[in-house]
């Protein structure tokens, strides 16, 4: 059985994920997990799945795919998990303000130093309003207050808001 990380990126039209899903899926490929988007036009789409096809002979199966293009694919093997990673506490991450070079890698810079995991993140800029909103898991072991003036005084010199409550799994 194989895990494989598949991911398709170009430029956006109708049918893209129809057309990777239905190849997979006739290549006998279960979908465990997958995130697209669109970037301004520009297609994002990163699926991990099980299957008894090896990753060169999906890339193959793949190809009319990219046959136009417009679209790349890249097919690997998803190595397995020996991390024992300590699930934490889910917390859901909201800035937002002026936009302003830098923001995401402040703002993360503060979250990787306490040990956060980002599991999530989405950035959208409109006109001149940026809005980060992110999920991200903090271990225990992290003054949660301690954080938050962190972050606050990195907000402050960014000129953002910044907003972190805890989140439900379920709701994640």
């Amino acid at each position: 059985m194989y895990e494989l990380a598949i991911t398709v990126v170009g430029q956006d039209r109708p049918g893209i994920v129809a057309d990777v899903s239905g190849v997979l899926a006739g290549l006998g490929f279960n979908l465990t997990d997958s995130t697209m988007t669109l970037l301004r036009g520009h297609f994002a789409m990163t699926l991990i799945c099980l299957g008894r096809v090896d990753a060169a002979e999906v890339e193959e199966a793949l190809a009319p795919v990219t046959a136009d293009g417009n679209l790349i694919v890249a097919v690997r093997v998803v190595p397995p998990d020996t991390a024992t990673v300590a699930p934490g506490t889910p917390y859901a991450l909201l800035v937002h303000g002026a936009d302003r070079l830098g923001i995401v890698a402040a703002v993360t810079g503060v979250l990787a130093r306490a040990g956060g995991n980002i599991t999530d993140l989405t950035t959208r800029l409109s006109g001149s309003l940026y809005l980060l909103s992110a999920e991200v898991d903090l271990p225990s072991t992290v003054d949660v207050d301690e954080l938050m003036a962190e972050l606050d005084e990195v907000a402050e010199k960014l000129g953002v808001d910044v907003t972190l409550r805890t989140a439900e799994a379920d709701v994640l």
